[in-house]
């Protein structure tokens, strides 16, 4: 029979390959750094996608409604005024012209806010059409530059 029994270490003896202790505190520092550069180049690119995306949803709003506005009038023979608003598309309005020509059910089925969290503003006649349907942007004020321009129609 043979031992298959390993003779202990004898005190003071050395592992002769210390690479198998582990990372040392340099390279876990160097896979640190590289870790939060990456996150930093993910973060710059992903983060104005997002804002993109905001912008595009917002003007996406804006032309399903004025689809469905320009329907309404098509069915109605006007336009919704400033003061029926965008509202006049889920509802029939009171004191409209044609009732009985507005389509059953309305023209969409909800009102969205805008990405940003506020109403789309609606105002006929508009600046240079006969509406204006607008998002006002990040900011939710009138004018400015960048995330914060208006959007319209």
């Amino acid at each position: 029979m043979t031992d298959t029994h390993t003779p202990p270490r004898q005190h003071g003896a050395r592992k002769s390959d210390r690479s198998e202790d582990g990372f040392t505190l340099v390279e876990l520092m160097v896979v640190i750094v590289i870790i939060g550069l990456l996150s930093t180049i993910v973060v710059i690119n992903v983060l104005p996608s997002g804002d993109r995306a905001n912008v595009e949803k917002a003007r996406a709003d804006i032309a399903r409604l004025t689809q469905a506005v320009e329907l309404y009038r098509l069915h109605t023979q006007v336009y919704p005024t400033t003061d029926q608003g965008l509202e006049a598309l889920v509802r029939a309005p009171q004191g409209l012209r044609n009732p009985e020509r507005y389509q059953a059910g309305g023209y969409i089925s909800a009102l969205p806010d805008d990405p940003w969290g506020n109403p789309y503003q609606y105002l006929q006649p508009g600046n240079t059409r006969p509406f204006d349907i607008v998002s006002y942007g990040a900011d939710g004020r009138r004018g400015g530059e960048g995330l914060n321009a208006d959007i319209s129609n």
